[in-house]
């Protein structure tokens, strides 16, 4: 009977949240845009069609342009073993990790913004590591004895690589070039900051036309043909994978990363060189505008009289928000987690979608579904819970995928000889799969606390003048005249970049010991 109690919970617990607070929203946005009025006349209409455009067109340059620059970098990565290598991983990692309002900062910085050159080239700096960290994890471990054997009958390196590790390379660089295209389609702080009043994708028109025009059909409407969007996208990539996906024989990077030879080793410098430089020279811009003028920023932040928002108030929310929406990330996401692993395959892989659908939603239309319906049976759009909700519902996803493979790693010998030997499934649980789950789940409630540092999107509609967030305050300074101000989002940016990199490379440490745990 407690088993089955258990089983019970472990399901309803993510069901109700993820129902009240995902299918509810969002559905209701839907109903929004079909009811009501003008929301249809304004899909029609010629500037509608220009945003979709818009935001159609720069996320396919946006991933055409981040593989061009990524692929230097993942051939290096993947073929060579060099010192730093693990070190350049690190770095190349940092910009993805960034809140889109740092990002945008930094190149607001370098004099970059109201351009589509702006747009493309930070969402190019903050994607380049989603391609070289998802195609390195399959290049660097594929076994070279097909491509020695087309080498030795005579086949030049472009020839093999064409014929031979493209094709056992395509399910992870169609992978990768979804994740950065959705990302881009979804795109909003960059956009919103550096792109001005002219250029706008789906995400800024939505927030636009709640924040300026108070138009909820229309933005709905604009949620629902985004929702269609970004479900098409993965349907095309499932599609892809299916017809390209292939059983490889995978190795150990040992045995497959080979030392540089001769000049071998003058590329390598080069490519690493460049590509680490373009990731540090804007965070290092941001760093020096913040100190410009005698830190004039810095001592704005000391006394923010003119605010009227206190900046540490606005960390503190931020750390506050982050450690609920972990806690609440980790209470959904590992009994989640754990239904996924234990369901039959076919139950399970649905499961699975269902869980991943917050990451394949905008945040922007999380936060308009939050504004929209969480007004009964509580209201609950006012309330400083709200934010953390909201930051945990993104959140999600991302346990379920770090602690995942864990559970599944977990050998169900063990489980069953402790429940022979008369262990109760709560004392399993607590002897055998907790201990060799919990630097996973150390890892996932750090990368959720990370994910909620830098929301932005989602809070832009339902933060709070007692809930204001860093995110949420740098985004007020960058609309304020003054270079004063100005120098004052540079200093907040600056805090919250340390504060987001300091814990991802806490987690890099945890990660690392948890690999060599296994």
């Amino acid at each position: 009977m407690r088993a089955i109690l258990g089983r019970t919970a472990l399901i309803a617990v993510p069901a109700l949240f993820l129902g009240y607070f995902f299918v509810y929203p969002v559905g209701s946005i839907l109903v929004e845009a079909a009811s009501g009025e003008g929301g249809l006349d304004f899909l029609l209409s010629r500037s509608t069609a220009g945003t979709l455009w818009f935001t159609l067109w720069q996320a396919a340059a946006s991933t055409v342009l981040t593989l061009a620059v990524a692929f230097p970098l993942t051939w290096v990565v993947s073929t060579f073993e060099f010192p730093g290598r693990r070190t350049v991983l690190a770095i190349v990692t940092v910009p993805f990790v960034l809140p889109s309002v740092v990002v945008a900062s930094a190149f607001i910085a370098l004099g970059l913004r109201d351009s589509i050159v702006a747009i493309l080239v930070a969402h190019v700096f903050f994607n380049v590591s989603v391609v070289v960290r998802t195609v390195t994890t399959v290049w660097a471990r594929l076994d070279r004895a097909p491509i020695e054997a087309a080498r030795t009958l005579g086949a030049s390196p472009w020839a093999a690589f064409r014929r031979i590790t493209l094709p056992m390379l395509s399910p992870s660089i169609a992978a990768a070039s979804s994740i950065v295209f959705l990302l881009c389609f979804t795109s909003f702080g960059i956009v919103l900051l550096l792109g001005g009043l002219r250029l706008r994708t789906i995400e800024v028109e939505i927030y636009q036309r709640v924040t300026t025009f108070l138009d909820l059909p229309a933005a709905g409407a604009l949620a629902l043909v985004q929702l269609v969007g970004i479900t098409g996208v993965m349907v095309i990539y499932a599609l892809v994978q299916e017809r390209r996906s292939r059983r490889l024989h995978l190795r150990s990077e040992h045995q497959v990363l080979r030392r540089p030879r001769g000049r071998e080793r003058s590329w390598i410098w080069a490519i690493v060189g460049g590509t680490v430089a373009l990731t540090l020279v804007p965070p290092a811009m941001l760093v020096a505008r913040s100190l410009q003028s005698s830190a004039a920023g810095w001592r704005f932040l000391a006394d923010p009289a003119p605010l009227a928002v206190d900046p540490g108030s606005a960390i503190g929310n931020s750390l506050q928000a982050a450690a609920i929406a972990a806690l609440i990330a980790l209470a959904i996401g590992v009994p989640a987690a754990i239904v996924v692993s234990r369901a039959a395959p076919a139950w399970g892989r649905w499961l699975d979608v269902v869980v991943m659908l917050p990451l394949g939603t905008s945040a922007v239309t999380i936060g308009l579904g939050f504004l929209v319906a969480l007004d009964r049976p509580v209201d609950l759009r006012t309330a400083p819970i709200i934010v953390p909700i909201a930051h945990a519902l993104v959140a999600i996803p991302f346990v379920v995928r770090a602690v995942l493979p864990t559970i599944r790693s977990i050998r169900t010998v063990l489980r069953d000889a402790a429940a022979v030997l008369g262990a109760s499934p709560a004392r399993v649980w607590r002897e055998i799969d907790l201990p060799l789950m919990a630097r996973a789940v150390g890892v996932a409630g750090g990368f959720a606390a990370a994910v909620s540092l830098g929301e932005f999107g989602a809070t832009a509609f339902i933060v709070r003048p007692g809930t204001i967030t860093v995110p949420t305050l740098i985004y007020r300074l960058l609309g304020r005249p003054g270079a004063v101000t100005f120098s004052g989002a540079m200093a907040m940016s600056v805090i919250l970049m340390v504060m987001v990199a300091g814990l991802v490379m806490s987690l890099d440490r945890l990660r690392a010991g948890d690999l060599g745990a296994f």
